[in-house]
């Protein structure tokens, strides 16, 4: 049972079926919709802080829209990430792979080109993501033993690559071919309204259908219909005209396709079963190498994405590049809740833990508090999120085992 299901409870009452209904308290509970929580808790003490203190609006068109770009590289590994810890493993090779990748890029770019220097880098990146599922797949050693040693081994590399120097791009058509890659906006008014619309029918549909069969609700149903809503309410706020950054719709579409993957289909069922028990799985068919090794390419492949869009944004590439962001994104999935122990997460929730990490650090921009708390303060939260996922694990897991007994 993955954590997405344990709100279900089933019933009985005397002379009748077993009805299941839903535990709507398990449902809004901290450890469910924490990271929501905190996120708007956040977001609003930073916005009364910023109004009492005269500062510029915290809530801001320009403030959000800048966050979200901030958080766009980060959140598309985060999301990566979250699929790999679901299967079971880790990967602390995302931060390596992506400078590999940015080094790749921006070293052949003036040579071949913009679109044949994106699809070497690429393909250096599922490179190293197939090596890393198969050492740890065929040779069975550790993930995280596997991951931290390709980690160091892959910026020796780019230090090898570079020779120890930044690069840059100098032909006028790549770095205009960059610029239309990463920067500049999409107006995405219309198809947020269109996307809202479509959301909330869909949710409240399944709500219905769920109180009229007397079935559970679940999680995705709320969460749709919440989803929805909340578009719709930015639609209103923005009149119907928003314009994002391209690597936040980068950010938005693939979390979307990543979201659906494992909510709707057999992937994602299977994904769930393989990190959740991966011998129950095999035994009833999943090809569990096949699925674990997959994570891994998709993990390096997202990390593969976001070097080229550092190096885009950048122009150039230098050997230190990202130096530490495997730990920022471990830190995202971690505030989301996704489980160490595989079987368990959200890339939703994901989404917002880095929503909430890079909130904190606008804010302390903001406040002019200074980056020699900041450190503390994002550490404090991480570890505080963890605790607060599993207390509310363990008082869960008390709570089935006094209704079982």
């Amino acid at each position: 049972m993955t954590s997405s299901e344990a709100h279900i409870d089933i019933v009985p009452v005397p002379g009748e079926p077993q009805r299941i209904v839903t535990n709507w308290r398990h449902l809004f509970s901290l450890r469910e919709k924490g990271v929501y929580y905190a996120l708007l808790l956040l977001v609003l003490i930073l916005s009364l802080m910023t109004t009492y203190l005269g500062r510029s609006n915290y809530l801001s068109l320009l403030n959000v829209t800048n966050v979200l770009y901030q958080a766009s590289l980060i959140g598309i590994m985060a999301v990566a990430m979250t699929v790999i810890l679901i299967s079971g493993n880790f990967d602390l090779s995302v931060a390596s792979v992506a400078a590999l990748s940015a080094a790749v890029f921006v070293g052949n770019a003036d040579a071949i080109g913009f679109w044949p220097a994106f699809v070497a880098a690429m393909t250096v990146a599922v490179a190293a993501g197939l090596l890393n599922g198969a050492i740890v797949q065929f040779v069975g050693i550790n993930a995280f033993i596997v991951t931290l040693g390709t980690m160091t081994a892959l910026r020796g590399v780019v230090l090898l690559y570079t020779n120890g120097y930044a690069l840059s791009v100098e032909n006028a058509d790549v770095i205009a071919a960059m610029q239309a890659f990463e920067s500049g906006r999409m107006n995405v008014g219309s198809a947020i309204l269109t996307l809202g619309i479509v959301l909330l029918a869909a949710g409240l549909l399944k709500i219905v259908q769920a109180q009229r069969q007397s079935t559970a609700l679940r999680p995705s149903a709320a969460g749709v219909t919440m989803l929805g809503l909340c578009l719709l309410v930015l639609s209103w706020m923005t009149n119907v005209q928003l314009a994002l950054p391209k690597p936040v719709i980068y950010l938005f579409s693939f979390t979307a396709i990543v979201w659906f993957a494992l909510t709707y289909t057999m992937i994602g069922r299977r994904l769930y079963a393989v990190g959740g028990n991966p011998e129950a799985a095999r035994l009833s068919g999943i090809n569990v190498p096949r699925y674990k090794i997959q994570a891994f390419v998709l993990c390096s492949a997202a990390a593969g994405f976001s070097g080229i869009l550092f190096a885009s944004r950048l122009r150039s590439i230098n050997p230190g590049g990202l130096s530490g962001a495997e730990l920022t994104v471990i830190a995202v999935a971690i505030l989301g809740g996704t489980s160490l122990f595989g079987g368990a997460g959200s890339v939703i929730k994901t989404l917002a833990g880095a929503l909430l990490l890079f909130s904190l650090s606008n804010g302390f921009n903001i406040l002019n508090l200074g980056a020699n708390y900041q450190g503390l303060i994002e550490g404090i939260v991480v570890v505080a999120a963890a605790a607060v996922y599993t207390a509310g694990g363990k008082h869960r897991g008390k709570v089935l085992g006094a209704k079982t007994g």
